[in-house]
């Protein structure tokens, strides 16, 4: 199994309330996307944040093969949510990839 993790900081300019909008549109986008990628295995959102955190948004997902996490990034569901949903949104993304044991 491969993990692949992202944690997204969201732009300074959006109000609370944008922000609690486009965080619900990004989980709900990407966790729509079970089932409708091969290799998938899993994928949650995290968006309701400690205090002292310092990002805004996690994505937690599961692949079967580092092959099937490629797939994941070029497949067209996968873009049109990351295009629309994610990325005019955030200001930082960091990502951390790993085999799991």
């Amino acid at each position: 199994m491969v993990k692949h993790i992202i944690l997204w900081t969201l732009k300074s300019e959006l109000t609370q309330e944008e922000k609690a909008e486009v965080k619900a549109g990004v989980k709900e986008g990407l966790e729509g996307l079970k089932g409708q990628i091969p290799g998938l295995v899993d994928i949650r959102v995290q968006t309701r944040c400690l205090p002292g955190s310092n990002v805004d948004l996690m994505l937690d997902s599961t692949f079967e093969d580092v092959e099937s996490l490629r797939g994941y990034s070029v497949h067209p569901a996968h873009v049109a949510v990351a295009n629309s949903k994610v990325r005019p949104y955030t200001a930082t993304r960091s990502c951390m990839d790993y085999e799991a044991e």
